[in-house]
């Protein structure tokens, strides 16, 4: 699967890392600035280490049960983008995003998540897993939760109805990014346990959500290196990637806006972004 059109630019496949949640949040920023500045277009496969929290952009603080994350040693950042809180396990979630010139993509919103999903569901399908876009509605169980809010026909991924990976985009220094999160192994209670009070149970989140080990299961299942490796190859695939990594200046920016961002109280607690 290739795009002609995307694969005319200079992509760089930076293959999956392993860094704190603030960081892989200001790496995403980073690789949109360098896109709209004339630089290689980004995909990239990461991982959160340690695991995170991640709150949607306009999330109430008030969701997250703060003394549990800090006892379990949970980062909690806050996205740039929308939709609900996302506990990303370090083993049981694989990530992805795309930083791409706004200029080359479908301005319409729904055309854009469909463009830059194609490899995902691409990459799910060579892992044996039967996905698509939602294309039915189904009510919120608990808002707060991004696998537990109504399902979106525009960037939700699932499997029979039940959610198996979540998308979002934003526009930032003329360029596109999307992230997204794919469940290989889903941990309903600990996921929920994020959560100040939530208004459900483990049982009823497993209902809603499936997970990539699940679905392979009765296909001798694969592995997490291998989805990895999937994801990835899939990936450089369709534009035409070629293997890269960041380069010294980009990590120093990405990890000043990190810290200055990020991993700032005022940013994750108030959603108050440093001036310029």
């Amino acid at each position: 699967m290739n795009d002609p059109e995307l694969s005319q630019l200079d992509w760089r496949l930076v293959p999956e890392e392993s860094r704190p949640g603030p960081l892989q949040m200001a790496l995403d920023e980073t690789a949109a600035e360098t896109a709209a500045e004339g630089g290689p277009c980004t995909v990239r496969v990461y991982r959160w280490e340690p695991s995170c929290l991640s709150l949607g952009y306009h999330q109430d603080p008030d969701t997250v049960d703060w003394e549990f994350c800090r006892r379990e040693g949970i980062d909690v950042t806050r996205r740039q983008t929308g939709g609900g809180g996302i506990y990303h396990d370090n083993w049981g979630d694989i990530s992805y995003s795309i930083a791409v010139p706004a200029e080359s993509v479908p301005g319409d919103l729904l055309d854009c998540y469909h463009l830059l999903c194609e490899p995902v569901l691409s990459a799910l399908s060579r892992m044996g897993v039967d996905a698509g876009f939602a294309d039915e509605e189904r009510p919120a169980i608990h808002q707060p939760a991004c696998y537990l809010r109504e399902l979106h026909p525009a960037h939700d991924v699932v499997v029979d109805g039940r959610k198996l990976s979540g998308n979002a985009q934003y526009r930032r220094h003329d360029a596109v990014i999307q992230h997204g999160s794919i469940t290989f192994e889903s941990l309903p209670g600990r996921h929920l346990e994020t959560f100040q009070e939530p208004e459900t149970s483990a049982a009823t989140f497993r209902e809603r959500t499936t997970d990539v080990a699940s679905e392979t299961d009765r296909q001798a299942g694969i592995t997490r290196t291998a989805a990895v490796e999937t994801l990835e190859e899939t990936l450089a695939e369709w534009v035409d990637a070629t293997t890269g990594s960041w380069t010294d200046a980009e990590l120093e920016r990405a990890r000043e806006r990190a810290d200055g961002k990020y991993a700032a109280e005022p940013w994750i607690r108030e959603r108050e972004a440093p001036r310029a």
